[in-house]
């Protein structure tokens, strides 16, 4: 990560984590300071994603295993985790402090995932963005999006609602 000015360092998105098999794409905005100094996907302790999915995928101590056991269960479960911005600045992990936003080749990653049926946007600026890159890719056409509340300890809504809300996923 190379510094910049005030407004804080320029950060790169982690790789992606997916399958050919991948049914289920869960796509975030870029990860926060917590999850790229851990090189993890949903590292900050008070993060609920490991938490909901824990309750989706009937994997009770999903969000206590290492991250390598939580992703052979999401290998498992046919389900990928990629972000929507390949690039930007920001200070802090809040997504209204990005800037000089480059996106991720969302269109180049969608080719190698045949058995994909669902994309799933973690919060409304992944949403937002992700939408804007994929909106005239026609692999999509059989798809299904769904704009998520975000799991960030930033989105104060009850984690309750948060896996009320998630549970939709079951269905994929």
């Amino acid at each position: 990560m190379a510094m910049t000015d005030n407004a804080g360092a320029r950060h790169r998105s982690l790789p992606p984590v997916v399958y050919r098999d991948t049914r289920i794409l869960i796509l975030g905005s870029l990860p926060g300071t917590a999850s790229l100094a851990a090189q993890a996907y949903y590292a900050h302790p008070r993060n609920h994603f490991w938490r909901i999915f824990s309750f989706l995928l009937n994997e009770p101590s999903l969000a206590e295993c290492s991250y390598t056991q939580r992703l052979r269960v999401f290998k498992h479960h046919c389900i990928g985790l990629w972000d929507v911005i390949g690039e930007a600045q920001r200070q802090g992990s809040l997504d209204q402090n990005l800037k000089d936003i480059a996106p991720n080749p969302l269109a180049e990653l969608l080719q190698q995932l045949p058995q994909l049926e669902a994309i799933a946007f973690n919060g409304q600026t992944a949403t937002r963005i992700g939408q804007r890159q994929l909106s005239d890719n026609t692999l999509l056409k059989n798809i299904v999006f769904y704009t998520m509340p975000s799991t960030s300890p930033a989105n104060t809504m009850p984690f309750a609602e948060k896996v009320a809300a998630w549970q939709v996923l079951k269905k994929c």
